[in-house]
């Protein structure tokens, strides 16, 4: 989810707390390499109510645009959705009553953005071993500049930015002190300045002829912007799509599923031609915006990252530890045998989310890389098979004294990073009439800061029982028959 901080536990002596670093991100496939998680799903710009009602018509330019899809029949006269002026900024308006998964728009693939177009335009011999999204970027800002583009009039009614807060000026990002999302927008901001500088020095200027207007930092951000927020991925052999008048539709936090929203369909019988689908999942009143759920899984610091907007629900609300075996461990090599064969690895991320149980592995985890001193013996090859299950429960008291001080350390730490409590937060939103981005920072930095408390409270509970839990010795002693139901030691006496 979001960024994390990083534990590395080395042995029962030493512990080592870092700031809040990133989350890994992938390069855009299904998760960008150091993470540019390419959303999931679609588009817009902010969250929205159920029902938001229309604000008015759309400008010109938006109207040009509509009407030139509709010359190109790939939307009808009869279509159930129009343009519309929203909260949000632009929408899709219902014309009629619109049932749970009608259809209300489908685009044919020859009018999609993605690797196809850009291989077959002028670019294409350029870009053929970018990374998707680089490619695509391009082909955006080079689109754009040209007068003569075939997509002008759907470029022109893109935004030149959102509420993302890749957009964010140092006084905004400032409100967001402490957090994991300041750390993983710094990260992706570098991500995307390096990818810059490296596609100029080996595609753009080596190929003025094809670049004839010169691209900036800026422009590459804008199309990163554009694919963060609006590229569909997910979707049958697409790894990241534009779908113009598709990328319209925004989302709402009152829709709890993402099931049927869009498809990918064969254009007919007798076509090899594909059709994006788009449905609405719910039933609409005319007149009324038309809208989808992005992703039920995103934190807020993601949706605030990819659309720049934040839900006041709990459950969006997140906080992700990562947890790493130091390589200076004595044990190292067999602490990570034991990880990898329990499909975790040197590094390993949890996300923990407010009002939900701890991740079921994060215990286990913690407890190995905390193993050492008198508890070392769990590591040798002969529990190699049992040692997960061991780690199930309480090894030692002083293997679990030491994760819950660790961790509960750990939350104290990133607490005092924030500028501002909880009440401070909880205040400003109480007294309303926020800029929309301070709205995303209080937001964020209230929920990470639950979330940490939440989990130091769970760790203080432990911290609490340590006496009364059952630990390793004392499950042996009682599984060989030496120990009583009450604890008691129990001598055979020999005739």
């Amino acid at each position: 989810m979001a960024a994390a901080a990083l534990f590395i536990l080395s042995s029962p002596s030493t512990f080592l707390h870092s700031s809040p670093t990133l989350k890994p991100f992938s390069s855009f496939s299904t998760k960008p390499t150091l993470s540019i998680h390419f959303t999931k799903k679609p588009i817009s710009v902010s969250a929205t109510s159920l029902h938001s009602p229309p604000s008015g018509d759309p400008p010109p330019e938006v109207q040009t645009c509509w009407q030139w899809f509709q010359d190109q029949r790939v939307v009808s006269a009869k279509s159930p959705v129009r343009p519309g002026m929203v909260p949000e900024g632009l929408g899709l308006i219902a014309k009629k009553d619109i049932s749970r998964n009608e259809v209300v728009l489908e685009i044919p693939n020859r009018f999609w953005i993605n690797q196809d177009a850009v291989a077959a335009s002028e670019i294409g011999s350029v870009c053929s071993g970018l990374k998707p999204w680089v490619a695509v970027a391009l082909f955006l800002i080079r689109e754009k500049f040209k007068e003569d583009s075939q997509w002008k009039l759907y470029l022109d009614i893109l935004p030149e930015s959102t509420d993302s807060t890749v957009f964010w000026s140092e006084e905004e990002l400032a409100e967001l002190q402490g957090t994991q999302l300041l750390s993983t927008t710094l990260g992706v901001k570098e991500y995307v300045r390096n990818e810059f500088l490296k596609v100029e020095e080996e595609i753009i200027l080596p190929n003025k002829r094809l670049f004839p207007t010169p691209i900036t930092l800026d422009d590459f951000f804008w199309a990163f912007g554009i694919l963060r927020s609006r590229a569909f991925s997910r979707l049958r052999g697409q790894n990241l799509v534009l779908i113009p008048l598709a990328d319209l539709i925004n989302h709402s936090p009152s829709i709890t599923t993402e099931d049927y929203a869009w498809e990918i369909k064969g254009a007919g019988l007798f076509s090899k031609d594909l059709l994006f689908s788009l449905r609405s999942p719910v039933s609409v009143k005319a007149g009324q915006q038309v809208l989808i759920q992005y992703d039920l899984d995103k934190s807020n610091a993601e949706l605030a990252l990819d659309y720049g907007f934040v839900e006041s629900k709990s459950e969006r609300n997140a906080y992700t530890f990562t947890l790493e075996i130091s390589e200076s461990d004595p044990f190292f090599g067999d602490k990570l045998d034991i990880a990898e064969t329990n499909g975790l690895g040197e590094t390993a991320y949890f996300d923990i989310v407010l009002g939900r149980t701890l991740p079921p592995a994060l215990i286990p985890y913690l407890r190995l890389v905390a193993l050492g001193g008198t508890d070392a013996f769990l590591l040798e090859s002969i529990f190699r098979n049992t040692i997960w299950g061991h780690l199930d429960l309480p090894v030692s008291r002083a293997n679990e004294e030491l994760i819950c001080r660790v961790v509960r350390d750990a939350c104290k730490s990133a607490l005092s990073g924030y500028h501002t409590t909880i009440e401070e937060d909880e205040k400003l939103m109480e007294e309303g009439n926020l800029d929309p981005r301070l709205k995303i920072a209080v937001g964020v930095r209230a929920g990470e800061k639950k979330v940490l408390q939440q989990i130091d409270e769970i760790f203080k509970g432990r911290e609490s029982e340590l006496d009364l839990l059952e630990y390793y010795q004392e499950r042996r002693l009682k599984d060989l028959g030496l120990v009583g139901e009450q604890g008691e030691l129990i001598f055979w006496e020999t005739n």
